[in-house]
């Protein structure tokens, strides 16, 4: 039986949690690519509620693509999220990759919001 790449990912992203875990002083930063658009949200797993999210289907990221999941997009959302998550008081987060290889999109993402003031 061969494995999907979907599936392959969720495993990857079930062994990835096992070890992160966001509390109220250092939340989890999630993120989610689809094949259109790319979504992250700071977490605190303790009381399992989402802090801030930021995602290409808002109103600020504009409409002047077609396809959102890429690097470009990527980095905008790294530096909304960034700056939301200042606006929340957070300044720590755990990142968590949700089974996507650090590379490409989740790579900018990440950047992005290392230089927008967080910590990880």
């Amino acid at each position: 039986m061969k494995i999907s790449r979907e599936l392959a990912r969720q495993r990857r992203h079930i062994r990835i949690r096992k070890q992160v875990f966001g509390t109220a002083e250092k939340p989890r930063l999630s993120v989610y690519k689809s094949l259109k658009h790319i979504y992250a949200q700071i977490i605190d797993d303790t009381k399992g509620h989402a802090l801030v999210f930021a995602s290409t289907l808002g109103k600020d990221t504009g409409d002047e693509k077609k396809n959102k999941s890429n690097v470009e997009m990527a980095k905008r959302i790294g530096r909304t999220l960034a700056e939301r998550a200042k606006g929340a008081g957070i300044k720590k987060v755990v990142f968590d990759r949700g089974g996507y290889k650090y590379h490409g999109c989740i790579k900018s993402l990440a950047e992005s919001a290392r230089e927008g003031g967080l910590e990880f």
